[in-house]
C-alpha cells in the first residue's frame, strides 16, 4: 500500500536554510534507501517540512524505514550545529495517510511535486532542486540510489511536468489538506472504507469535536 508521509520542523522552524542543509538529509535519505530498501515515488524537501510518497514492500516496513530516516537526520543536524541535547528538531512523529493505487496515487504525487510552485519559491514546478520532479531530469549515481526507475503503481502522463505544473482544484487541494490533518485514507469511496477497516482507521471519518448533547425534554419523565 501506497503512504503520503510528512513532517515538520517543531514549531515550524526553518530545517534547510542552505543548500548543505538540503544535501545533507538526501544523502541520510539515499542512506537509508540503501539501509531499507523502500519505493521513494516521489518527495519534496522544502525550507521547514519535506512530503515523501512511499510504496514498503511489507507491513512494518514504512515504520522502519521513517524512524532511521528522521533519528538519523536529527542527529546530524544537531551534531553540525553543535546543539546535542537540545531538544527535537521535528514536531513529533511523521504524519502519514494510505493512498489508493490509481489516478488518486497521481493526484497525491503531483500535490507532492508541486510543493515549491504552489509556495511561490520557483515559476516551474522541475525548477525546484529539492524535489523528485527535479532529480527525474538528472543522472549520476545519487539520482539513481534516490530513484533508480519509475517504480509506481499507477501509469503517470506522457508529459509528467506539464500535469505537475498544473494548478490543483480547490476541491482537491480540500481533501488533500484533511488527508494530511487526519490522517485519513485518499481514495474513493469502496476503497476508503475498506483501507480504514483494515488499518483500524475509523476515526479518521469520524466529526471532530465532542458529540453535540442533547436537549432535556421538558416534563417529568
Amino acid at each position: 500500500m501506497v503512504f503520503h508521509v510528512l513532517n515538520r520542523g517543531v514549531g515550524r522552524m526553518r530545517l534547510f536554510a542552505k543548500v548543505g542543509d538540503y544535501e545533507a538529509f538526501e544523502r541520510v535519505l539515499a542512506e537509508t534507501l540503501d539501509l531499507w530498501p523502500m519505493r521513494l515515488c516521489a518527495y519534496c524537501v522544502m525550507p521547514n517540512h519535506w512530503h515523501m510518497v512511499l510504496w514498503p514492500r511489507e507491513d512494518g516496513d514504512l515504520a522502519a524505514f521513517m524512524q532511521r530516516l528522521t533519528i538519523t537526520h536529527a542527529r546530524r543536524w544537531q551534531e553540525h550545529r553543535h546543539e546535542v541535547g537540545t531538544g527535537h528538531i521535528y514536531q513529533g512523529r511523521y504524519k502519514s495517510f494510505p493512498v489508493q493505487s490509481d489516478e488518486h496515487f497521481l493526484t497525491v504525487c503531483r500535490y507532492v511535486e508541486r510543493n515549491a510552485l504552489r509556495a511561490g519559491l520557483v515559476e516551474r514546478a522541475e525548477e525546484w532542486r529539492w524535489c523528485s520532479l527535479w532529480r527525474r531530469g538528472q543522472s549520476g549515481e545519487e539520482s539513481a540510489i534516490l530513484l533508480p526507475q519509475d517504480r509506481w503503481p499507477a501509469k503517470p502522463p506522457r508529459d509528467w511536468a506539464r500535469a505537475v505544473n498544473r494548478a490543483e482544484t480547490g476541491a482537491e487541494l480540500d481533501a488533500l489538506r484533511q488527508c494530511v490533518i487526519r490522517g485519513r485514507p485518499f481514495g474513493g469511496a469502496a476503497w476508503t472504507g475498506r483501507t480504514v477497516g483494515r488499518l483500524g482507521l475509523e476515526n479518521t471519518l469520524r466529526p471532530r469535536g465532542r458529540p453535540r448533547k442533547q436537549a432535556k425534554k421538558n416534563g417529568t419523565g
